[in-house]
């Protein structure tokens, strides 16, 4: 299969936040996303990017992304959180989770981080089994932890 991984564009977003919805339909919070492109765009190409974006396009449609960010470890230093990686499900098991997994590191090396980390769901044994096949290490011993933006405001008020 013919495909190409670039860095994504501003007019990349709407398709990326398609990709962003068949995310979170498949991991069962069809209702999740309040992401709009205007915010994409904003955050993601501005004067401070707060994040960066990878696509995997076939035939110049995007069918795949890989979205992730810094983030500062106090016991590590600098490191890149992959907030998504995402594949259309009609193209999975074509590699190109694989091509756009292995852009991720190595920009992270191309950065000098130190770790890279991610989180995965427990069900998602596919996703599970690739990590561990790539040499990451699954921490089971820890709680992913957050505050939603009403659970925020609610604890601010009551302070």
């Amino acid at each position: 299969m013919n495909y190409v991984i670039r860095d994504a564009r501003p007019e990349d977003m709407a398709q990326v936040l398609d990709l962003i919805q068949e995310l979170a339909t498949f991991e069962k919070e069809p209702d999740a996303v309040d992401v709009t492109v205007e915010e994409l765009i904003r955050e993601g190409f501005g004067d401070t990017p707060l994040f960066h974006c990878f696509v995997a396009e076939v035939q110049d449609k995007i069918v795949g992304i890989a979205l992730v960010y810094f983030r500062f470890s106090t016991w590590k230093g600098r490191s890149i959180h992959l907030e998504d990686l995402i594949v259309k499900e009609s193209m999975r098991g074509t590699g190109l989770g694989s091509a756009l997994y292995a852009e991720v590191m190595k920009y992270a090396q191309s950065k000098g981080v130190r770790r890279v980390e991610w989180v995965v769901l427990d069900w998602n044994q596919n996703a599970i089994d690739f990590y561990e096949k790539s040499g990451a290490t699954l921490l089971k011993d820890w709680y992913l932890v957050q505050m939603s933006e009403d659970g925020v405001n609610a604890f601010v008020s009551n302070l």
